[in-house]
């Protein structure tokens, strides 16, 4: 059963119950109200009865005594029944019926207070009636009043035939109603489910989505259509990485295979050539597999879980640097400034990681053979260097995966270095730039808050991607 019909029918149901209520409430007061002025007017008739009434002899064409309360149809009818149970006065032609019950109460046999009633319907001549029968004082009969049922009954009849037919055409009305309710209710929802099969069914994200409106329907069609399109930029981003990864791989591959190919037909080179076949196999191994950790790094988005603590910034610089010297040979110059705070919060192994990749980013780009200055400052990192630097327009770009500057594609490496560097400063809530160095090379500077950025949420600057 869909939405819609489900809201028309909750619509007809609430009518349905609503209605039925009302009508019954009606139909009873009513009744109850009818009623009840019926036997008001029966007491009055008895309690005059009680006053005008005495057994005797008939007078004329009324019985003596007999006292007609109301003309026509509407009149009641009164009666004096004696001691003995007969009938001795009555207001019209009709005679009212007297059972076993009645005479009792009028020989005072079931009752020692005057004025007890008794109440009952009955049908007289075909039509029904309403009798209250009333004992006289002292003993001296009973009175009995009665008044036709005829007009209320088919007041009452007509009143329940007019709720009936009131309450069908209602709840017709309000199917109706409900179905109309219920399609506009539930359109955008139908329009959205629609969308969502198309995308299961075809796997496209460009999908029209139904949204707009302040509504849990439009709020949900707009949450929709931002998931889709933050799905379609991440199936992007992916395929692009895939294809950027392929065109990154292709270079060791090949160049694996051409040394392999020259090991292979040439079994008998001389020591020289084959140590520098096999330093080339060395180092593009190396190479690939440095290129296929960062790809995984990157394609997944994560990195080992590591536990932020605090750090001493100048220290961690220092391990890093003088790894980079023993392993090219370079001299680097690590300064801290007297004004700077050595204390941050972060993972040990991520910021090594970005510290090793800035500073071979340096000495691979930098062929002068001069120092590479590192500065310590306040939380952040400047590695300079002393190379031909980057054309301006290449800058803001430096940090996106793979791109690789002009002058710098015969170089070696990946073009994802400098891209490991911002995720790891976006991860601790930091930034990275770059600019050109006065007098060549270029400085790239890597900003890390002094607190963490996982724990606290005060004075913590924004992560700030310089590209992509």
């Amino acid at each position: 059963m869909s939405l819609r019909v489900k809201l028309a029918l909750a619509l007809v149901l609430l009518t349905t119950a609503a209605t039925a209520t009302i009508g019954a409430w009606s139909y009873i007061g009513t009744s109850d109200r009818l009623f009840a002025e019926i036997d008001r007017s029966l007491q009055a008739g008895a309690a005059a009865g009680q006053q005008d009434q005495a057994p005797g002899p008939t007078d004329g064409d009324h019985p003596a005594g007999a006292t007609p309360v109301a003309p026509g149809e509407e009149q009641v009818m009164v009666q004096t029944v004696a001691p003995n149970g007969h009938v001795v006065a009555a207001s019209t032609g009709v005679t009212l019926p007297v059972d076993d019950l009645d005479r009792a109460i009028a020989s005072d046999s079931v009752s020692s207070n005057p004025g007890d009633a008794r109440r009952r319907d009955v049908n007289i001549n075909g039509s029904p009636y309403r009798i209250l029968t009333t004992d006289l004082e002292n003993g001296r009969g009973a009175v009995q009043t009665a008044r036709s049922l005829s007009e209320t009954l088919r007041v009452l009849e007509s009143l329940r035939n007019f709720v009936i037919v009131a309450a069908l055409v209602i709840i017709g009305l309000a199917g109706a109603i409900g179905w109309i309710i219920a399609t506009r209710v539930t359109r955008r929802l139908v329009r959205l489910t629609q969308a969502a099969e198309e995308v299961a069914d075809s796997g496209r994200l460009d999908i029209a989505v139904p949204g707009g409106g302040a509504d849990e329907a439009g709020r949900l069609g707009n949450a929709f259509a931002a998931m889709l399109a933050a799905l379609d930029r991440s199936r992007d981003a992916q395929q692009r990485l895939v294809q950027n990864a392929g065109h990154e791989l292709r270079t060791p591959l090949t160049s694996l295979r051409t040394n392999v190919s020259v090991l292979r037909r040439h079994p008998d080179l001389p020591s020289e050539t084959k140590h520098r076949v096999l330093d080339d196999l060395d180092m593009e191994t190396r190479e690939l597999t440095t290129l296929v950790n960062e790809l995984v790094e990157l394609a997944t988005d994560r990195r080992p879980d590591e536990a932020h603590a605090p750090l001493d910034l100048f220290a961690l610089v220092e391990r890093v640097a003088d790894r980079a010297r023993r392993r090219t040979g370079r001299d680097i110059v690590v300064r801290l400034d007297s004004n700077g705070a050595r204390m941050i919060i972060g993972g040990s192994g991520a910021l090594e990681r970005a510290m090793s990749n800035l500073l071979d980013n340096a000495s691979k780009f930098d062929t002068t053979g001069g120092p590479i200055d590192v500065t310590v400052l306040a939380g952040r990192v400047t590695v300079c260097d002393r190379g031909p630097g980057l054309d301006p327009a290449d800058l803001p770009h430096i940090f996106d995966r793979f791109y690789r500057a002009v002058d710098a594609r015969s170089q070696p490496g990946s073009g994802l270095g400098l891209a490991i560097v911002n995720d790891v400063a976006r991860d601790h809530g930091g930034q990275v730039y770059a600019t050109n160095r006065e007098g060549g090379g270029v400085c790239v500077s890597l900003e890390i808050p002094t607190e963490d950025p996982t724990t606290s949420h005060l004075g913590r600057p924004a992560a700030t991607r310089t590209s992509g």
